[in-house]
């Protein structure tokens, strides 16, 4: 057999581009199914894990799926805006505290979070570097924003405007990173968060002006009396919230109609949980879903869907196999002169057979090895994958 062996790997290298050819065809079919097997295995524990580990969410009516993944993955679709006066709501039952969510603005393409200190108690997350957020203007950022963008404690990030020619929208803010969270290989990893009236900063409903008693540029001055002085547009609007003129930022307005994404709602108990949820199911306005029945749905359709294809690339693996049967079998009718000589030699239809054989080992072996280094490949990057293509 050795002998064999032997033949058939000079054979196959002599003939590098059929050879190439078949595994290529063999390491595809075998690699596919696997690699998609894995990816979906780790997406669906992502995404459960996460949703396991939210009770509720509170939202407009509209999409629960979209609500969730906005809430819970920071996905880039932003769902219909609520209101703090719905975080007040959920408190004024006594069934449960609710930390509210704004998630709208992004900074250098990593999603802003807008949130409350319980956040990051709920997460269990922990400070690695630098502090905690402590006044208006700052920033804690994912252990995965700072290790892509080297930054450290002490260093800015600056918001993205909605759009490029924003005139009248939310102006770009620096904000100051005061602390660096510890991985948690779960999306905070990739996210800003700031305090809920940074971002309300960021959407414009705050803002700083200089002290009009205290300029020197008189065009800027619109009116002066006695008790007030009132400014014109060219009054400057702060984009760096500094201990300066923290003093000068205000917001206009009923800080009950401040905009939300979502309430992130825990429940006392389950008891607590059931009445919540009945509490809003003739609500026209809010609706309350459990994250962990959305995703449960979501991924019955990628499953359902990951059958189809699977049955695609079962029909198609066995197109490829009887492909390479009649590769094999043409090779077989071509090489009729080469087995008439061996046979010339003495050699039996068994030492054919084995050259055969032999040929088919090498090929197939070849293209293992290949299908298992790119598995190990898939594997070792198997979350950044899921993150780029199904929680993106």
């Amino acid at each position: 057999m050795i002998n064999s062996l032997y033949i058939a790997r000079r054979y196959v290298v002599f003939n590098n581009l059929r050879s190439a050819t078949l595994v290529a065809c063999i390491t595809l079919i075998a690699f596919l199914p696997m690699a998609l097997q894995l990816i979906l295995e780790e997406s669906q524990q992502l995404l459960q894990s996460r949703a396991n580990s939210t009770p509720l969410l509170l939202g407009a009516r509209g999409s629960a799926l979209e609500l969730v993944m906005s809430s819970l993955y920071f996905d880039d679709e932003v769902p219909e805006i609520i209101s703090m006066q719905a975080a007040d709501e959920i408190t004024d039952t006594g069934l449960a505290y609710a930390i509210p969510l704004y998630i709208r603005f992004q900074a250098r393409n990593k999603p802003i979070v807008g949130t409350s200190i319980d956040y990051f108690d709920f997460r269990n997350l922990q400070i690695a570097q630098g502090r905690m957020l402590a006044v208006l203007g700052e920033s804690v950022i994912g252990a995965g924003v700072a290790e892509e963008y080297s930054l450290a404690p002490g260093d800015s990030i600056v918001s993205s405007p909605d759009t490029l020619f924003d005139l009248a929208g939310a102006y770009p803010l620096k904000m100051t990173v005061a602390g660096i969270l510890e991985r948690s290989h779960t999306p905070d990893d990739q996210a800003v968060f700031v305090d809920l009236k940074t971002a309300w900063v960021i959407e414009g409903l705050g803002h700083g002006h200089e002290d009009l008693s205290r300029t020197r540029d008189s065009s800027v001055i619109l009116n002066r009396s006695e008790d007030s002085v009132t400014a014109n547009a060219k009054l400057f609007q702060y984009t760096e919230i500094t201990e300066e003129n923290m003093e000068g930022f205000h917001f206009h307005g009923d800080a009950s109609i401040y905009p939300l994404t979502a309430l992130l709602v825990v429940p006392d108990d389950a008891k607590a949980a059931t009445l919540l949820r009945g509490r809003y199911l003739e609500n026209q306005q809010y609706h309350i879903v459990r994250p962990t029945e959305v995703i449960q749905g979501l991924m019955e359709n990628i499953f359902r869907i990951k059958r189809v294809i699977d049955a695609v690339i079962a029909i198609v693996g066995l197109a490829t196999v009887l492909a390479i049967a009649l590769v094999f079998a043409l090779s077989v009718r071509l090489r009729q002169r080469e087995l008439t000589t061996i046979f010339k030699l003495g050699c039996s239809r068994m030492t054919a057979v084995k050259l055969i054989a032999a040929e088919i080992v090498i090929i197939v072996l070849a293209a293992g090895i290949i299908c298992a280094g790119l598995l190990y490949i898939v594997d070792a990057n198997v979350e950044t994958l899921v993150r780029m293509f199904i929680l993106n």
